[in-house]
């Protein structure tokens, strides 16, 4: 006999938002690593690509959970909007990676190195906020500081792209590390959409 399941337990949403978290972050440190140290391989590249993989089979797993939940612990729109960002933010993170590989870069350039720095740092506090969700209280230090890091992330962006017209660089130059830098800064403003996903939900539950 078919039996819906009306009073599921409630904590396996916050406990894949936490597997999702944790792989975003992972992601992140394996693409610093990949800058840090950097072959110019598609190895290097793949091995981040394999989170964004992991992603897309954590995002899917929420949804169809999300389909088949009569009872959920925060409002269904909440669930599907936030599953959605965290996916957005681990999709950025490769297709910086992506893009530095597909380019042949020769390098990674020091403003490179420290967007990779604040997305790491972001993620970091992605996942501190994600497990602090059954406890809405505590989740606000970290979407202030997801905040302050996308500003700084905005601020390293703009003063690289502007130093790239201002140098003598070849234009195809400038051309790769504009497009690199811009997908760089827009994961951290998609770690922000997170932070504000949080924080309403945290509002509603307060």
């Amino acid at each position: 006999m078919f039996r819906f399941r009306f009073f599921p337990r409630t904590e396996k949403f916050f406990d894949m938002f936490i597997e999702a978290a944790r792989n975003i972050h992972q992601g992140a440190r394996a693409f610093q690593q990949m800058l840090e140290d950097f072959q110019g391989t598609d190895e290097q590249w793949r091995a981040v690509e394999e989170y964004e993989h992991e992603g897309d089979k954590i995002t899917h797993r929420i949804l169809r959970t999300l389909h088949q939940t009569f009872i959920t612990p925060v409002d269904r729109e909440d669930i599907h909007k936030l599953t959605v960002a965290l996916d957005d933010v681990i999709d950025l993170i490769e297709a910086s990676a992506a893009r530095m590989a597909m380019y042949r870069i020769g390098k990674p350039t020091p403003e490179a190195l420290r967007l990779a720095g604040i997305i790491v740092r972001c993620t970091d506090q992605i996942v501190r906020g994600v497990t602090a969700l059954p406890n809405f209280e505590y989740i606000q230090e970290h979407c202030i500081e997801i905040n302050r890091l996308e500003n700084e992330a905005d601020e390293v962006s703009r003063e690289a792209i502007a130093g790239l017209f201002m140098g003598e660089a070849p234009p195809i130059e400038v051309i790769k590390w504009k497009e690199i830098y811009e997908t760089m800064e827009t994961a951290t403003d998609r770690c922000e959409d997170v932070a504000n996903l949080l924080e309403e939900i945290a509002l509603k539950h307060s």
